[in-house]
């Protein structure tokens, strides 16, 4: 009898462990689950000047996330480092980190998130957005075509435009007459890791 009462907790124990529902890590995911890679991706900014100012950020994150198989459930998290401005010109990436422009030692990021996804066509989308530079957050639209639709990896085609003054960057650069309009281009390449493919508005 006394190894009776070892044996049937024992085996109650195995059987309340086989009916244990399955843990959310564990079951496959409901939604599209997409990873964004910085290979091969770029996110890069052009300003109208008497001399050409563009450049790259060669540090930053992206995300893209899903609360549904609706590609308009979307939502669009970019974090860029400030200080990875990169020119090829010493002297205009020093100006472009400074407290005239991006602020880069007191305002370390460059940020968007998402509010929505609006298809607009068949591979084509309006993402508004907050934006934020130098501290300041300002409504924004970003505008995407969306490649690779349907394959489970692809690329987001985008671009943004703000005006810098509205940013508090008033400043100029010395003996470059450089205008307001300020242009950042997406590149972003992403797979699809787990979960269902996306459905997109016909």
């Amino acid at each position: 009898m006394k190894s009776s009462k070892v044996i049937i907790p024992s085996v109650l124990v195995m059987l309340s462990l086989t009916l244990l529902p399955v843990s959310p890590a564990q079951a496959p995911s409901s939604v599209p689950v997409f990873k964004i890679t910085p290979v091969n991706s770029t996110i890069k900014f052009n300003v109208k000047a008497s001399v050409a100012i563009e450049g790259v950020f060669e540090k930053w994150d992206a995300t893209l996330t899903f609360t549904s198989t609706a590609a308009e459930s979307g939502v669009l998290d970019i974090k860029i480092q400030a200080d990875s401005v990169n020119t090829g010109s010493g002297m205009k990436d020093g100006k472009l980190k400074s407290k005239d422009f991006f602020n880069a030692d007191q305002d370390p990021y460059i940020t968007f998130h998402s509010t929505k996804i609006v298809q607009t066509g068949p591979t084509t989308f309006d993402v508004p957005g907050t934006f934020t530079i130098r501290g300041v957050s300002k409504p924004e639209t970003l505008k995407f075509d969306a490649v690779g639709k349907g394959t489970g990896h692809g690329t987001i085609q985008g671009t943004m435009a703000f005006d810098r003054k509205e940013f508090g960057m008033n400043s100029g650069i010395p003996f470059i007459k450089i205008a307001d309009r300020v242009e950042v281009s997406v590149d972003l390449k992403g797979d699809r890791v787990s979960g269902p493919p996306l459905v997109f508005k016909q």
